[in-house]
This record gives structure tokens, C-alpha cells and sequence, in this order.
């Protein structure tokens, strides 16, 4: 009797251990997201922090997504009380003066925290080169489907999100999407001369 109760154990636990050893071939920090190629979700929200020219924007402008269309938008969720935001803060700042002169928009934007504290953290790291708003509501967040900071959302020229960043950025990845994202410079037309 002992064999059939240990049978009926093997065949009990067998779809566990199928569902554990499934699990340890997935990457725990990635989280599958909704969004990628669907319509970016619209903001309008006022600037605190203004960047750095060229880039910069006047403190309590609004910035608004319908405005940038026709550009790559970077849009990165941080927060001044997040450790990992200091990993991607230069990379952000450099990639983004290294695209001013492109159809490209970086926009920071404050998680769960105080404009001030914002300030203060923006000003400990040398500076922003781009412009950050503040969600005091959380409403831009939720509508992004934010799980933590930081985030980062990369949103084709269309209005539609291309790519989603959870962590830490680097600049290869910002560079990556920007470059295959962004549109094509238009061709100068030759006139042809014909009847010749």
C-alpha cells in the first residue's frame, strides 16, 4: 500500500514542481506591460524644474504629449528619495543634450515627491539637461501603469508607446530606440528638367 500513496504523491506534486521549474527560467525584474503599441496615454503637466539650454523650459510652462507630436519622447518617472534614479541620471542628461539638435523631447517626471526635494536632489547631481513636471496627483502614473521608479516610457513620433524601461536606463538603450525611432530627414528634391 506504501508504493500506491507514494505514486499518488509523485503525480500530486508534479505540476508543482512543472510550475517551479517554469518559473526559474523567467526573469523576475521583468514585468510585462500593456502598453507597448498602444496610443501613449496624454499628459498636461507643469514644469518645476526647468533643464538646461537648449532644452530648457520656462518653470510653470505646461508641457503637454499632443504638442510633441511628430518626436521621439522620452518620458522618465524618478524621484529625489529613489537610489537607482542616480544610476541613470547621467546618461539621461548627456543623451538628451547629444539629441537637442533632433525631433527628440525628454521629459523627467516626479514620482511621490516634493518639487523642492526635486530641486534639491537636481542640483546634487550636477544638474538636468531637460526639463521634469510634476504628477502631484499621480494621475499621469496610474494612466502609465507605473510599478516604481525609475521608469522610463519611449513614445514614437505617432503618439504611440514603442518601448518600456523598468530601472535604470543606460545610454546605449536611450540611444537605440531614439535612433530607430526617430524620422527620417526628408530628402531634398532636384527638379527634373524635361523636353529637352
Amino acid at each position: 500500500m506504501n508504493w500506491k500513496r507514494a505514486a499518488i504523491a509523485a503525480l500530486a506534486a508534479a505540476p508543482v514542481i512543472a510550475l517551479f521549474a517554469f518559473g526559474f527560467t523567467r526573469n523576475p525584474s521583468e514585468i510585462p506591460s500593456p502598453l507597448p503599441g498602444r496610443a501613449a496615454p496624454p499628459f498636461e503637466l507643469p514644469v518645476f524644474a526647468s533643464g538646461e539650454p537648449p532644452l530648457a523650459r520656462e518653470v510653470g510652462d505646461t508641457i503637454r504629449l499632443g504638442d510633441l507630436a511628430g518626436k521621439v519622447v522620452v518620458v522618465n518617472f524618478w524621484a529625489s528619495w529613489c537610489l537607482a534614479c542616480r544610476d541613470e541620471h547621467v546618461a539621461l542628461s548627456e543623451t538628451a543634450r547629444e539629441y537637442a539638435d533632433k525631433p527628440t523631447q525628454f521629459v523627467g517626471v516626479l514620482y511621490h515627491d516634493r518639487p523642492a526635494s526635486g530641486l534639491r536632489w537636481i542640483e546634487g547631481m550636477g544638474g538636468q539637461s531637460y526639463p521634469s513636471v510634476t504628477d502631484d496627483r499621480s494621475r499621469m502614473a496610474i494612466d502609465y501603469g507605473l510599478y516604481g521608479v525609475p521608469e522610463t516610457f519611449i513614445v514614437d513620433p505617432t503618439g504611440r508607446i514603442a518601448y518600456k524601461h523598468i530601472g535604470p536606463i543606460t545610454a546605449s538603450v536611450l540611444r537605440f530606440w531614439i535612433d530607430s525611432l526617430a524620422p527620417a530627414p526628408a530628402l531634398d528634391t532636384v527638379p527634373v528638367r524635361s523636353g529637352l
